[in-house]
């Protein structure tokens, strides 16, 4: 396996091949030179490749320089997180102000030795930060033989329904469960944003000057297609774009992202969450983590799943 990468953001620079092994020892590096540990800096490496390894460039190492700000401006470089109350399947963690990687990954594990237990685990964690794709822990609990769940809050990037200022974040949410096929199953992993702030990053930084007109947003929350209004001072859409085309539901749904991680978990949340970029500040970001032990329920899941992801593929076109 290896990847593309540019050796700058001109969409004329020459294309180099990198091995995810080379690229994983340079990540560590780059984390352990601002004074990350090995462990936690292995763990923020395999977040990044993992989303860059299935095309999710724009939560892969696009994002290391975040990284390597944020342990340079206080996020800690070891540590573990703390677990200040469980009750049956239900935890609630203190993320330590660690990297989002450490946190979600320990958060995670926890899960599934809850839901092994009680068949339903649900663990909410404060004080963390920026975890990367929320898909690579939810594939965790997948393969662990459970259907998993994530959510997050992030800084307020989002116009919400019938705002002209910005209040929510993308909010991202993912659910996995694999299916009876080997490497099969149903992921799914969205913003609750028409686009995670990556996309038009990426746009961006591709030379693209236009983007979709349901993207992003001027100062004042009018869509604008215009990649360097969004970028500076704008912001993004809901998913659904304009009222009339449904952005309600999108700010719906980062609102329960904010009910599960931010309110729940005691984190900051909504427009009081730090601004992106604003390294100097804690992010206190508010994470949700759900393992469900498909075998507490119906017999015969993964077959099932199999039928109606293979219905599903072979509708007509």
């Amino acid at each position: 396996e290896k990847f593309c990468a540019k050796m700058n953001y001109s969409k004329d620079a020459p294309e180099f091949v990198v091995s995810p092994k080379d690229a994983r020892e340079f990540v560590v590096k780059c984390m352990q030179t601002v004074g990350t540990s090995p462990d936690h800096a292995g763990q923020l490496a395999d977040l990044l490749l993992d989303a860059d390894l299935v095309g999710h460039y724009s939560h892969g190492l696009n994002r290391l320089h975040i990284y390597v700000d944020d342990v340079k401006n206080g996020v800690k470089g070891n540590g573990v997180p703390k677990v200040l109350k469980q009750k049956g399947g239900t935890a609630w963690v203190d993320g330590e102000n660690l990297l989002g990687a450490v946190v979600g990954n320990f958060c995670t594990d926890l899960a599934i030795k809850l839901a092994k237990e009680f068949g339903v685990a649900w663990v909410v964690t404060k004080n963390s930060n920026h975890y990367g794709a929320c898909q690579h822990y939810t594939k965790k609990i997948a393969n662990a033989g459970m259907v998993g769940m994530s959510f997050t809050n992030t800084s307020p990037l989002m116009f919400p329904c019938r705002s002209s200022e910005i209040g929510l974040g993308t909010n991202p949410l993912s659910c996995c469960a694999n299916s009876e096929k080997t490497e099969d199953s149903f992921l799914l992993d969205m913003a609750t944003t028409t686009v995670a702030l990556g996309k038009v990053e990426l746009a961006n930084c591709r030379g693209k000057t236009q983007i979709p007109s349901a993207w992003g947003a001027d100062s004042k929350g009018n869509p604008s297609t215009d990649t360097q209004v969004v970028l500076h001072g704008g912001g993004l859409l809901p998913l659904g774009g304009i009222e009339e085309t449904g952005s309600y539901k999108g700010t719906g749904l980062s609102m329960m992202g904010e009910l599960f991680c931010g309110i729940l978990a005691g984190s900051s949340f909504g427009k009081n969450v730090r601004l992106w970029g604003q390294s100097h500040k804690a992010a206190d970001n508010g994470q949700c983590f759900v393992a469900i032990d498909q075998e507490c329920f119906a017999p015969g899941f993964a077959p099932r799943l199999q039928q109606f992801l293979d219905e599903t593929r072979n509708l007509k076109p």
